[in-house]
């Protein structure tokens, strides 16, 4: 018995990465998904407007519902030339599964699959609910489609299954997308006098932030950070022509408590003080805002703002599935991630007690020749039942 369901994670987790589906194409994907949770005996399987598929296990009485939230999506192939295996191949070679997304993150979300389903065999003495949840769009919007799958359920207490290296998150740092525009008037560059170039106006104003911009830091999250990405002039090509309007994004990861209100009032400020050296000078400030169409033809748009959050130690969920994960047989050390995921809807928005915890590397995800080793595939199975058992036992 111990190897069939061993047998039969690697043969679902395969089965995943062999489905192509970036965002917005996670049809194929979901169609699979939702199948299993039915062939594995989850009591009921459903889908909303944004294609996110939720699988629901009753155990006992009721009681507790724990959730369990893995992606569907994952970024693209630039170059599959690159790739020394199959980036669809889900071949498996000295104990790994290679292939785009078996860590970020088909992997932990078969293994999440399995583990409510063996729990349900096991007929064990346990009162509670599993909800175990394929989310769509990640890659754009942390999140964002997250809060669907939130407000049907109302979990206790979620875990995002984000490759961990099989540690326990207790939080992360947000992310926002800031946008910062210069406007100026549009003349020919042989009579660039009568202008006003939106580029020179711009090149101040990026060096008053660089220098002004004065990150918090927090003990266990670190400091937030302000990165410019990105940098373009409109009209582009500007062949010949004074640039009217010039648009920058910056990259701001969040530390705990940072509204998207304070993100931008802090940018304000410095542009409010390069006006009263430069009277001329016309900027604005403001939040990016995405928009996708989901494979149901929904559409699904935001504020590209994913608030930081992070939970002591004695919280009673972190206590939980860390004793939980003890008692699977792993040794987890307590940490965060480095990177933004959809815990910032359940934890940073709604504040549902959130952790995460998969199997894999944090930096295998998104790189050539991506994979998981089958050997953290089966702990982070073991691992997600240790919680069920600790949280509804």
């Amino acid at each position: 018995m111990a190897m069939e369901w061993r047998e039969s994670l690697v043969s679902l987790c395969r089965e995943m990465i062999r489905r192509p589906s970036l965002s917005g194409q996670e049809k194929e994907m979901a169609d699979f998904v939702e199948q299993r949770m039915i062939e594995l005996g989850f009591d009921s399987v459903e889908r909303d407007h944004y294609g996110n598929v939720s699988g629901r296990i009753v155990l006992g009485s009721g009681g507790r519902r724990i959730l369990f939230e893995g992606h569907m999506d994952h970024v693209d192939i630039v170059d599959p030339s690159k790739w020394t295996h199959d980036p669809f191949g889900a071949e498996v070679v000295d104990g790994r599964i290679y292939g785009r997304a078996t860590s970020d993150m088909k992997g932990n979300l078969a293994a999440s699959i399995m583990a409510a389903a063996l729990i349900k065999k096991e007929k064990a003495d346990l009162n509670g609910e599993i909800i175990v949840a394929g989310s769509v769009h990640e890659e754009c919007f942390e999140g964002v489609a997250s809060e669907a799958i939130g407000k049907r359920w109302n979990p206790d207490c979620v875990v995002i299954g984000e490759a961990s290296s099989l540690n326990l998150k207790r939080g992360q740092r947000g992310r926002a997308e800031v946008v910062l525009e210069t406007y100026g008037k549009s003349a020919h560059s042989s009579n660039p006098e009568v202008g006003l170039n939106a580029v020179k106006a711009m090149v101040p104003l990026l060096s008053a932030i660089e220098h002004e911009f004065e990150p918090k830091e927090q003990p266990v999250l670190g400091k937030g950070i302000l990165e410019l990405t990105d940098i373009i002039s409109s009209p582009y090509p500007g062949a010949s022509v004074v640039p009217e309007r010039c648009r920058v994004t910056y990259d701001r990861r969040l530390l705990v408590g940072e509204t998207d209100t304070e993100v931008l009032a802090q940018i304000q400020k410095i542009i409010d003080e390069e006006k009263g050296r430069n009277p001329q000078l016309k900027a604005n400030v403001s939040l990016a805002v995405g928009r996708e169409t989901c494979y149901t033809g929904d559409s699904i748009e935001a504020t590209r703002y994913a608030p930081g959050w992070l939970f002591p130690e004695d919280n009673w969920f972190v206590a939980a599935a860390m004793r939980g994960l003890r008692e699977a047989g792993l040794n987890p050390e307590l940490s965060h991630y480095a990177f933004c995921t959809n815990g910032s809807y359940y934890a940073g928005k709604a504040g549902i007690p959130t952790i995460g915890f998969g199997g894999s590397l944090e930096s295998l995800a998104h790189v050539v020749d991506e994979y998981i080793e089958i050997d953290q595939l089966e702990k982070a199975c073991l691992g997600y039942m240790g919680i069920i058992r600790s949280v509804l036992g």
